[in-house]
């Protein structure tokens, strides 16, 4: 029989005791800690909601700041060909003085005249330059179909297809062709 004074049968009961509850307590603990890191489909649905929205906005952000771009982009452009001749147009201005200056003067003789438009064309000249117009004037050069209009042949002491006269000089600008030279072009002798 037992003795309930016995100190070491309350021991050996408390052991026991603390035994199952150590047996049940992982049990427990990892059904709570389980329940705990796994959180509930309505907050991963939430929190997906959340990082949605926050996409979204950004994407939003996105596109707008690519549609403000574009749109910077096109006024540039238009800008640029709006403008595009400005610093030509303003070297052409100094021309227009002249020839207005030139025209002013009431009392001026031939030679002035013809002295004031020597120095407008050496302007012109100039303007010319700076924004790399170049004049074709083909004399006597072998006919260029790429830069050159024959309006018509003629019989010549020069070979064929040499330019014997230019009725109109052409010009280039920066290596493309903005207006051919209207020439005669000489052509084979008949025999």
């Amino acid at each position: 029989m037992e003795n309930l004074d016995d100190p070491q049968s309350d021991q050996s009961k408390m052991t026991e005791n603390e035994a199952n509850k150590k047996e049940e307590a992982p049990e427990h603990s990892a059904t709570e800690s389980t329940v705990e890191v796994m959180p509930s489909t309505e907050e991963l649905l939430k929190k997906a909601e959340l990082d949605a929205a926050e996409h979204h906005d950004a994407w939003l952000r996105a596109k707008a700041d690519s549609e403000n771009i574009r749109k910077r982009a096109q006024v540039d452009i238009a800008n640029a060909h709006k403008y595009a001749i400005e610093n030509f147009s303003t070297e052409l201005l100094t021309v227009m003085d002249s020839l207005e200056a030139a025209l002013a003067v009431e009392n001026a003789t031939v030679e002035n005249f013809k002295n004031g438009m020597e120095l407008t064309l050496k302007q012109l000249t100039a303007a010319f330059e700076k924004f790399n117009l170049k004049v074709i004037n083909p004399d006597g050069e072998k006919f260029d179909p790429h830069q050159h209009e024959a309006m018509c042949t003629v019989d010549s002491e020069l070979t064929p297809n040499t330019v014997v006269h230019v009725m109109q000089k052409g010009y280039v600008l920066n290596d493309r062709i903005i207006r051919p030279a209207l020439v005669t072009v000489s052509k084979a002798k008949e025999t």
